[in-house]
């Protein structure tokens, strides 16, 4: 149950108790108060009866007992010697006195005679009376009032209070609707604006500008935790600055340095080259080493211009867009992987039609190249490799797919970090730096596209999804080596 709904209730709950009470503090008001009246009068009606009664002589009181001047309509007067009912009668609306039955009287019968009043029920005739018992010489004076009167008020009373409590929980139920409506509306502010934050991608330090509680008034438990949370954004937003600040230096020491390095391994490698090519006049030991110096100096240049590429990726440079034929890149890099490791199959499953898409042509190559070679490369020989396009809504998808052993499950939501690499082997030889699909990411990202891998033993497909695909005319180019059946 919500908030509000609690506080509605709760304010409905809280009116019908307070309506219950005083209703029923009313009514038990109203009918202590008639029946004091009641009493008040019985004990006139009594004077006057006792004295019609010693009015009668001694030949005994008749009907006319009712009758005495100032009694009112309904009243009751029995007069009982030796314990019978001597005279009975009542008292009409019209002011005759008609006289009692015996199941009427008979429960006066066994009245305590105290001059206190009693409520005694004398049947469906007369309903309930209050009545009292004096003492009369030998015998004994009963005098009744009905309390008719008394219960037609209080009734009457219950239901003019049962009216107002329903109309007034019907008020209460809109007005705690539009109070707790309003007086939650700044915490309803801050819901929204803690949700909204939760939906954000903070990726960025600027993710947060602009978005802050309105209600901040301290005087207010609202206010306080509006407050309170502003400050908490704060925080964030300071921490992502300096984060991003300690990333920007990162990348900048990254590029800075990968540029740095370029030159002196130039260097490097042309003197080892230099040196092996005059391996005539030096020991066979002397020319391999200068062999080995010249590669590894080429595989560290190469180390040296992933970093950089990634770095200018990072800020957001290196991406020049045009029209870019992906078929061509395809069966180019196809080609090219076919010629280095002979020992795999490498196809393509290609539309008819050449597709053409906006991007870069040197990075999708380097795309399209990073994924074949990361196949060829953790893939025993004769491993089939297929590389496919094909159009989907929205853009093209370009699929490398082997049917090699797999990539490890737990390896799989780090396999597009930087220098993640799935062996723990550091040689050059078994393995790579781990740059490879870091690339690819980043480049199919500044593409505005995504890549996905979904592997199983025997299957494993690496899904790059790019935007804004559309269709040229037919381009004819030679696959050598390629099976462009699958």
């Amino acid at each position: 149950m919500t908030l509000r709904r609690r506080l509605v209730l709760s304010i409905v709950a809280l009116v019908v108790a307070v309506s219950a009470v005083i209703g029923a503090g009313s009514i038990i008001a109203l009918f202590s108060i008639q029946r004091a009246a009641i009493d008040e009068q019985l004990s006139f009606a009594t004077t006057r009866a006792q004295r019609s009664v010693e009015q009668q002589g001694p030949g005994g009181p008749g009907l006319e007992i009712g009758r005495p001047s100032g009694q009112s309509a309904g009243t009751l007067t029995v007069y009982f010697l030796n314990g019978n009912a001597v005279v009975g009668s009542v008292l009409d609306n019209a002011g005759d006195v008609d006289r009692l039955t015996a199941s009427a009287v008979r429960p006066l019968g066994d009245l305590t005679v105290d001059g206190d009043a009693h409520t005694v029920d004398l049947g469906d005739d007369l309903g309930r009376y209050r009545v009292t018992a004096v003492p009369l010489g030998p015998a004994v004076l009963v005098v009744g009032l009905p309390m008719t009167p008394v219960y037609e008020s209080v009734w009457k009373l219950f239901a003019v209070v049962l009216v107002v409590t329903v109309l007034a929980l019907l008020v209460a139920i809109a007005l705690a609707a539009v109070v707790v409506r309003r007086s939650l509306r700044p915490l309803e502010r801050v819901a929204e604006t803690a949700s909204s934050v939760a939906r954000m991608p903070l990726e960025r330090s600027d993710a947060l500008d602009g978005v802050r509680v309105p209600d901040t008034d301290p005087r207010t438990e609202v206010g306080r935790v509006g407050a309170a949370f502003n400050r908490m954004l704060g925080h964030i937003a300071g921490a992502m600055q300096a984060r991003e600040r300690s990333e920007q230096k990162v990348r900048q020491f990254v590029a800075d340095a990968s540029h740095e390095l370029r030159t002196p391994l130039a260097s490097v490698r042309g003197y080892a080259e230099l040196t092996r090519r005059m391996g005539a006049d030096l020991p066979q030991d002397v020319v391999y080493a200068m062999s080995r110096i010249e590669s590894e100096s080429k595989r560290m240049t190469s180390m040296v211009e992933d970093l950089l590429l990634l770095a200018r990726l990072d800020e957001g440079r290196e991406i020049q867009f045009a029209d870019v034929d992906l078929t061509g890149l395809v069966l180019d890099a196809v080609n090219d992987a076919h010629a280095a490791s002979p020992d795999h199959v490498i196809a393509v499953d290609l539309p008819e039609e050449p597709v053409e898409v906006t991007g870069d042509a040197a990075r999708l190559h380097q795309v399209i190249v990073n994924l074949v070679t990361n196949a060829r490369t953790h893939t025993p020989e004769g491993t089939r490799i297929t590389v496919g396009i094909a159009r989907v809504p929205g853009g093209v998808d370009l699929t490398v797919r082997d049917d090699g052993q797999g990539i490890d499950p737990e390896f799989l939501p780090k396999l597009f970090e930087r220098f993640a690499r799935a062996d723990s082997s550091r040689s050059r030889s078994a393995g790579s730096t781990g740059l490879g699909l870091a690339i690819v990411d980043a480049v199919v990202q500044a593409h505005g596209g995504s890549v996905e891998v979904a592997s199983v033993p025997g299957d494993t497909v690496f899904t790059v999804h790019l935007p804004a695909t559309r269709s040229v005319g037919p381009i004819e180019r030679p696959v050598t080596g390629a099976d462009p059946t699958v």
